[in-house]
């Protein structure tokens, strides 16, 4: 069940962020019940210099969990291009999660202003999993520019209204040759086994986890769910039909 993005090879196909958790503790606890191999991180919002043991960063297991930095909170290009830089220097890593946003509200991603920000960022050597829209124009073109991986959302971000529409999911995947890994959305259990019995590759979720009223619990519920739906995608469901079908076959019946 091994997912390769780029030069990294993950046991792990769910992806967890950092925010929005009661407490450092509770989401160091979680990252373990999740066995999560990588987290994001918003670089415009932990502090970098904050005292040994303090930082959001001493609570994460490098040793164990990857940290995918992300570009949260720009609002333009530049502004995404300029904080990937800030933490590929501060983190050491040329991965980014790029986030482009463009509505406050919604949360939804400026399309344009992400496929400007990632042609820069991969011609500067950057591995960029960019959030955008369920759209499979958008998907191809940030496959043809290099990104590794596309991460369409399900819904609003911290939503937790599931998968809105799986058609353009289908048709995202259909025509990717790279990981899709759903981003945002998902608010329980059963939206990721969904997701994943889609023939996604991962998933990205912070809130479902983070927000709910047993993060830990919670955390091994999307690990269950994760792995259930990866092989019950693997295995091939039966095909759906209107009328039944006997489960023994009628043939040779002794009556």
């Amino acid at each position: 069940m091994s997912l390769q993005i780029a030069d990294k090879t993950f046991n792990s196909r769910l992806i967890l962020g950092t925010g929005k958790y009661p407490s450092h503790e509770a989401m160091r606890a979680a990252h373990e019940a999740s066995g999560t191999e990588m987290v994001t991180v918003a670089i415009r919002r932990i502090d970098l210099n904050a005292p040994k043991g303090e930082s959001l960063l001493d609570f994460i297991d490098r040793k164990k969990i990857a940290l995918l930095p992300n570009t949260a909170a720009c609002f333009t290009a530049d502004d995404a291009v300029k904080t990937a830089r800030l933490a590929r220097q501060a983190l050491e890593t040329n991965w980014i999660k790029l986030e482009v946003i463009g509505d406050e509200k919604t949360l939804f991603p400026d399309v344009a202003a992400t496929l400007r920000a990632a042609e820069v960022l991969v011609k500067e050597g950057f591995i960029v999993l960019p959030y955008v829209m369920d759209d499979p124009v958008a998907c191809k073109r940030l496959e043809e520019i290099g990104c590794p991986a596309v991460m369409p959302l399900a819904a609003p971000i911290g939503s937790g209204l599931g998968i809105r529409n799986p058609y353009n999911l289908h048709i995202i995947l259909e025509q990717a040759k790279v990981p899709v890994i759903v981003d945002a959305g998902v608010g329980c259990a059963s939206d990721a086994a969904i997701a994943m019995e889609l023939g996604c590759a991962a998933l990205l979720m912070n809130t479902a986890i983070a927000g709910a009223q047993d993060p830990v619990k919670m955390a091994r519920a999307m690990r269950a769910a994760v792995e259930a739906g990866r092989l019950s995608y693997e295995a091939g469901r039966i095909p759906k039909k209107l009328y039944a079908s006997a489960s023994s076959p009628m043939e040779n019946v002794i009556y």
